[in-house]
């Protein structure tokens, strides 16, 4: 079993123990990349020297009798727009390509701490802008192993497509409303979209300035990786609170037990089946049967764990909580579109003018009622999740569709952003939600569900995906299909 193909835990486990050296761990991921990437197109910048030099150092340390982190000699990937040092963080563009990092973004410094390294930045839309699909201006298109016809997702689809492939076992993305739990979903990995708050992040972009509150809220870094342990793994590792992000909160990384029946906060704890609400058409717009099936599939696995699994009509506010997260999200960005229009190249675009097409920016009373509905629907989402700690739903309401389809017109636009609507609100809500495969549907394409549950419980959520791993399996690393 060649090592690019074992799991971060094993890998890191192996290094610690000297049974492998960190330095082979690197060697066999960088044959695997030249071997793979070529068709895929998912790492950009490679490290190839650098990462030699960190597992050599790995490898001193523990000849030495170092202690080594629990990450020991694991390779990532980090998405492009994310800092490391000494690298271009290009977002993607040739107007960045010269663009140095200064110094590693928090949550890379966290992953080398921990005994990780990087091994190549990974593609992404161009600026993050230019649509779901993982094609950049600098870099070109990122293709699905699974399918090349179809899309790998994105915005973080460097990074999914490289997990699944074996390029890495981890992969450093961001989500602000399905970022890495849509390639996840489409590429047949893992993926945690954490709470807001719990990893701490660099939010300043292109600039000295930081970003506008929108921005600030609702984009969270998050892990992708083929298992829900390595998952777990990444996720002890980049949380707790951090000097240079006065967002990132101290909150204890595993909870206690929840009330029986979502009674009042007061109710006494309990070890009785935890109750997870299952919605499998958010909103009643309509649902491939291939991902209804998935959902499904993923409820009877947590059934069989003893979980209490129920039906519910819908979730909160669906309609309303998608209206106010695009205004917001327009009426903040609207003022620099002409400044970024520029960056992104021909046809890079088109998904953002559809976008404010169907979603005009509000004026300053406008965005005041906009603040106040979300913290209401903040609100209702929290009573929701206190009777429900669990909520079981698709990633994306239809299967991986074709490339470009959100930048061809604006139905396709509509399409994609209606497919992607629970993504979208349990980030506009600020609540943690883990990505997780279910198997393969009959074209041979991957499945998945997300695991959504209340704020700062991504150990429900962990603990839940881990279950339906357990019954329904891994589905990667896979050879790309030609």
């Amino acid at each position: 079993m060649p090592l690019w193909s074992k799991s971060a835990t094993e890998l890191a486990a192996a290094v610690r123990a000297g049974d492998v050296s960190a330095l082979d761990v690197i060697d066999s991921h960088l044959d695997r990349i030249a071997e793979v990437n070529p068709r895929l197109n998912a790492v950009t910048q490679l490290l190839a020297d650098r990462a030699r030099d960190a597992a050599r150092h790995t490898d001193r340390r523990r000849a030495a009798g170092g202690e080594l982190g629990p990450l020991a000699g694991v390779p990532f990937t980090v998405k492009e727009c994310t800092p490391i040092a000494g690298v271009p963080t290009t977002f993607g563009t040739p107007h960045l390509r010269d663009h140095v990092a200064a110094a590693d973004a928090v949550p890379v410094a966290r992953l080398r701490a921990a005994g990780a390294i990087p091994i190549g930045h990974s593609n992404m839309p161009t600026l993050i802008l230019s649509g779901m699909h993982t094609v950049s201006e600098l870099y070109g298109d990122t293709r699905n192993p699974w399918d090349p016809s179809r899309t790998p997702g994105g915005s973080s689809g460097g990074d999914g497509v490289a997990v699944a492939a074996g390029m890495a076992p981890l992969g450093l993305g961001n989500d602000s409303g399905g970022s890495v739990r849509i390639p996840a979903a489409f590429c047949g990995v893992a993926a945690l979209k954490p709470t807001t708050g719990r990893f701490p992040a660099d939010q300043r972009l292109i600039g000295p300035d930081d970003p506008g509150p929108a921005s600030q809220v609702l984009v969270t870094d998050g892990p992708l990786a083929r298992t829900v342990a390595d998952l777990r793994l990444a996720y002890e590792t980049l949380s707790g609170p951090d000097p240079r992000d006065p967002r990132a909160v101290p909150v204890p990384l595993y909870g206690g037990p929840v009330p029986l029946r979502g009674g009042p906060p007061s109710a006494e704890p309990h070890d009785g089946p935890l109750r997870v609400a299952v919605v499998a058409d958010p909103g009643g717009l309509g649902i491939h049967p291939t991902v209804r099936r998935a959902v499904e599939t993923a409820a009877d696995a947590l059934r069989a764990a003893g979980y209490d699994v129920r039906d519910v009509p819908d979730v909160p506010r669906l309609d309303e909580a998608l209206d106010v997260y695009h205004r917001l999200a327009v009426t903040e960005f609207a003022p620099n579109w002409p400044a970024v229009q520029r960056l992104l190249g021909a046809g890079g675009e088109r998904y953002i003018e559809l976008t404010m097409r169907s979603t005009p920016p509000a004026d300053a009373a406008g965005l005041i009622r906009l603040m106040s509905a979300w913290m209401n629907i903040r609100r209702s989402w929290t009573e929701f999740l206190h009777h429900h700690p669990l909520l079981l739903g698709p990633v994306f309401t239809e299967p991986p569709v074709e490339p470009g389809l959100e930048s061809r017109d604006q139905e396709g636009r509509d399409r994609v952003a209606t497919a992607m609507r629970l993504c979208s609100v349990t980030s506009f809500v600020g609540v943690p939600a883990v990505a997780v495969p279910t198997g393969l549907a009959a074209d041979g394409l991957p499945t998945g569900v997300q695991i959504v549950g209340r704020a700062f419980r991504e150990d429900l959520c962990l603990a839940a995906a881990q279950a339906v791993e357990d019954r329904l399996g891994v589905l990667t690393p896979v050879d790309p299909r030609p």
